[in-house]
């Protein structure tokens, strides 16, 4: 990352950045840092800086090189930069690089917000995958797994005890318009990094290995042994529970970022295991448009169904 000394003064309107060669070399930790002291070293306002994003100088490095620039331009209109460049129009023409116009994404409605009733032992927890089955014509089947992680159902409505509880649920639902809105839901039988239930520590869980760069580490929770187990990404974990470690020993020099990631302010080292322990919830949502509850039933003894439906979240 390079300073345009010649806009780097209080007379100049804006401050301009070129992000190269920490970029391109998926130096995180040291990116990060630069940002944070160009701030405090300038103090010019994201209003009125410009961020260049690089070129590719060898064409064998185009590919990774063209995707790191992509997603830095991304993160500077993130962090909200006045604008933002593709430079080098020879290197772009060559490799057929092609930038949209942004457009920002459409967030998808979340209320941050714990569903509010326990869960009965009664209550239904459905994984799902979704698996491509054809049957060869001497009776073999070959089978495609489309889906790299399960996408849980429930049904919390046997979960409910009493009229008090039904009009807590009616209120919730209302309150989330329906399906529209996502929440959290506490999996009774999963909330765990320690095993299903257990005690979370710093080492329960694998979820990078450093090269002396990266600094960002999504949490994952793995399921099964060998050498290929299923491995969930854990995008609401409980950010009072996290316990991490780098190479055994605890690390407490990170922050959490949306999407269950921890960011280093140091890059790990190369080689070095990062682990992490955590409790977490399940983003979910209400299955259907509308709930159909009677008090008559209820009276009877009868639970009602109330479906719910996890939620796939970008990390």
């Amino acid at each position: 990352m390079n300073l345009d000394f010649r806009l780097g003064f209080d007379t100049f309107d804006v401050l301009q950045v070129e992000d190269y060669d920490w970029l391109t070399a998926g130096a995180e930790a040291l990116r990060k840092a630069a940002y944070a002291e160009l701030d405090n070293r300038f103090g010019y306002p994201l209003a009125a800086q410009h961020y260049l994003g690089g070129f590719v100088l060898d064409p064998e490095n185009a590919d990774e090189f063209w995707a790191r620039i992509d997603a830095g331009i991304d993160e500077a209109i993130a962090r909200g930069v006045d604008r933002a460049f593709v430079w080098a129009l020879p290197q772009i023409t060559r490799d057929g690089y092609v930038r949209l116009p942004f457009e920002e994404r459409e967030v998808q409605a979340f209320d941050d917000v714990l569903y509010p009733l326990a869960l009965g032992r009664d209550a239904g927890i459905s994984p799902e995958f979704s698996t491509a089955i054809s049957l060869t014509a001497s009776g073999y089947e070959r089978r495609n797994s489309q889906w790299s992680d399960a996408r849980l159902n429930y049904d919390v409505g046997p979960g409910i005890r009493s009229h008090t509880e039904l009009g807590v649920l009616l209120e919730f639902f209302r309150a989330r318009r329906g399906p529209a809105r996502g929440f959290r839901l506490e999996d009774p039988y999963d909330f765990s990094s320690n095993g299903l239930t257990g005690t979370p520590t710093a080492g329960d869980q694998l979820i990078g290995i450093g090269n002396g760069l990266a600094a960002t580490f999504p949490l994952m929770k793995s399921y099964g042994g060998g050498d290929d187990p299923q491995q969930r990404v854990i995008t609401r974990p409980r950010a009072d529970t996290i316990l991490v470690s780098v190479d055994g020993v605890a690390n407490t020099d990170w922050t959490l970022t949306a999407g269950g990631r921890i960011v280093f302010t140091q890059a790990p080292a190369q080689d070095a295991e990062i682990r992490a322990g955590y409790l977490f919830d399940v983003p979910v949502r209400f299955a259907e448009d509308r709930l159909d509850i009677t008090c008559a039933t209820f009276a009877a003894g009868d639970a009602p169904s109330v479906p719910l439906i996890e939620l796939r979240e970008e990390v």
